[in-house]
């Protein structure tokens, strides 16, 4: 961090505090200033935004000690002459870790999913403060936000994420093993990972189970969340579940609609009642030979 902000860092001796009595003093008298009256948050990125906004707020309302104006005069008026940031530093802690047969890692008593083409294969995972991403071959393969349990007494959560589990029915394709949904489309109906699907997406799969064949054309539609936008798919479940034609078909047409920009919401049409049949046919073959017979003339039969 010292060579991408280009800053010499300057130690302390251990349990010397004397040495930066100054650094403490300034730091006792921000926190008396800050958490005098504790705010409550949901979560981490609150606290920080709400953090960042009460510090540029003091700076506002803080005399600087030796220069006329506030903190952030001064700051503002220093900001010229000082040197442009390079990208933000990428600080995480890393580790190396082998996925399971069942598609997952663990960490800190928690196990998090993987695609499942990376399964009992090494990963490394980079552990930052509010997610962790797994890397693997260069890239990153996926990420999740961390899950932070304190208590040693209750069990480890799984953090599945539904779409690792559904490639492995789209890249195996029909030979694929035992653990793949095309092979075994019921794992749709007890599979753990499937619970934490979109809403809408489970409400299909509840009109899907119903009918026989109605796993495989299950996976037939997530598998499009691999292939085109996944709020799109989405959109084209939800307007086929309003329609009440929760079809592969009809999800299909609309999906593509979507795609190609057409109009989704056309007016019903009102079709005409069947046309009545008022002159019944009648099978009589001799008419065949007045077809064959013109002005005294014979055609060729």
């Amino acid at each position: 961090m010292a060579s991408h902000y280009v800053f010499e860092p300057e130690f302390c001796n251990p349990a010397a505090g004397w040495e930066k009595g100054q650094v403490e003093k300034n730091v006792q008298d921000a926190r008396n200033r800050l958490w005098q009256v504790m705010p409550v948050f949901t979560g981490l990125a609150e606290l920080n935004q709400w953090l960042e906004d009460r510090c540029m707020a003091l700076w506002a309302e803080t005399k600087h000690r030796e220069l006329p104006g506030t903190i952030a005069d001064v700051w503002e008026a220093e900001k010229p002459t000082l040197m442009a940031l390079p990208p933000a530093f990428d600080g995480f802690v890393e580790q190396s870790k082998r996925v399971s047969p069942t598609c997952l890692i663990t960490f800190e008593r928690n196990r998090y999913s993987v695609p499942a083409s990376f399964a009992n294969r090494p990963v490394s995972l980079h552990v930052y403060p509010e997610r962790l991403v797994v890397v693997a071959e260069g890239q990153t393969v996926c990420t999740h936000d961390r899950v932070i349990e304190r208590s040693h007494h209750k069990p480890g959560k799984v953090i599945y994420d539904w779409r690792h589990y559904l490639a492995l029915a789209i890249v195996l394709g029909p030979m694929a093993d035992n653990g793949s949904l095309q092979r075994k489309p019921g794992a749709l109906r007890n599979g753990a990972p499937f619970t934490e699907m979109p809403e809408a997406f489970r409400h299909l799969q509840d009109h899907m189970l119903r009918k026989e064949g109605g796993d495989r054309e299950m996976v037939d539609i997530l598998s499009l969340v691999l292939h085109h936008d996944e709020d799109a798919v989405l959109c084209a479940v939800e307007l086929a579940l309003e329609a009440g034609v929760p079809t592969k078909t009809h999800i299909l047409n609309l999906l593509h609609r979507l795609l190609d920009r057409k109009q989704t919401n056309l007016p019903e049409v009102d079709p005409p009642e069947a046309l009545a049949l008022e002159t019944t046919p009648e099978a009589n073959v001799d008419r065949y030979d007045d077809l064959r017979q013109a002005g005294e003339k014979r055609h060729a039969s």
